[in-house]
């Protein structure tokens, strides 16, 4: 018994030792395998380190007036921004929408005529010579408010030329297709007139001018824009912002410790300024690692305007 239980032992150690004899190999080759990794790393970790060197951004700003020659842009904050202004502003738009011209409209106590035309014509101004000028015969005959406006001012042409009317309101129901025809037949003839005489729309605006609602408009773009640049200048200083400094008396700033990327030199809320030229910029830079950046700012590469960002609707 003795004997058996020993054999049975016998068999059994070959495996054991196998078992165990493989261990230290597999230690030994992971120990390697860490070993040849951080020695990649360390070889890397100087091309890392300099990829991720910060990068420096010189300017020199200049405007130059109609004719004249550049002047430094002197004592003015640039910002170096991660996004473009531009890009800024319509993230703005989508918190701040823009005052919607036709919802104005419908809710203004007017014909459905005249509110037809302000949505087609995207515009709620009724005054001016801009204006006159715009409206055709079809205008004023199919617009309440223009067609009495421009009979109120057109007595006087009254014998000199001015058509003259045969249907009378008593027929409208009495005698209804006389009426209609009679009325269609002023209208062509009132047509052709306006068409001849244009001359004779002028000054139609001042009897509208009860009925004009451009002023309450043009309130509510102003306060629009003020809450969108408002918006703008947040969104710009605390999200996108990566550095900002202001030019010197020869036009000069820079943006030091910059990460490398992508970048633009922005101006927020303010222009450049050189007698009839307005400038502001939003012009993109690249930052390379441990390299300095030169840029010359200038009237070629200066962006639009931000009157031009406005809702064009009047």
């Amino acid at each position: 018994m003795l004997r058996n239980s020993s054999s049975g032992n016998d068999s059994q150690s070959p495996r054991i030792v196998v078992n165990f004899a493989g261990s230290p190999m597999k230690t030994i080759s992971r120990l390697c395998l860490a070993a040849f990794a951080a020695g990649l790393f360390l070889c890397a970790w100087p091309a890392l380190l300099a990829a991720q060197a910060p990068g420096r951004v010189d300017f020199t700003a200049r405007v130059a007036p109609t004719g004249g020659r550049p002047e430094p842009v002197r004592q003015l904050t640039f910002y170096l921004l991660s996004k473009s202004l531009g890009d800024i502003r319509n993230e703005a738009l989508q918190q701040e929408p823009a005052p919607d011209l036709d919802k104005f409209a419908d809710a203004l106590s007017v014909s459905p005529e005249l509110k037809a035309w302000m949505k087609k014509h995207r515009s709620v101004n009724l005054s001016g010579a801009e204006f006159t000028k715009s409206l055709t015969p079809d205008d004023i005959i199919g617009v309440p408010e223009f067609y009495d406006a421009y009979m109120k001012r057109n007595v006087g042409f009254k014998g000199v030329g001015f058509p003259k009317s045969k249907y009378k309101e008593k027929d409208r129901e009495a005698n209804p297709e006389k009426y209609k025809q009679e009325k269609d037949e002023y209208s062509a003839a009132l047509r052709r007139f306006i068409g001849a005489v244009p001359e004779s729309v002028q000054g139609i605006d001042i009897d509208l001018a009860d009925k004009n609602p451009s002023a309450t408009w043009e309130h509510l773009r102003d306060v629009h824009m003020q809450r969108l640049e408002t918006r703008v200048t947040e969104l710009a200083q605390q999200r996108y912002l990566a550095g900002q400094t202001d030019t010197d008396l020869d036009g000069r700033g820079s943006f030091a410790g910059i990460a490398p990327g992508a970048y633009w030199i922005s101006m927020i809320g303010i222009q450049a300024i050189s007698g009839d030229v307005r400038l502001r910029w939003d012009l993109p830079v690249a930052v390379r690692p441990g390299e300095t950046t030169r840029v010359e700012l200038s009237n070629l590469n200066a962006a639009k305007t931000s009157d031009t960002a406005q809702n064009s609707d009047h």
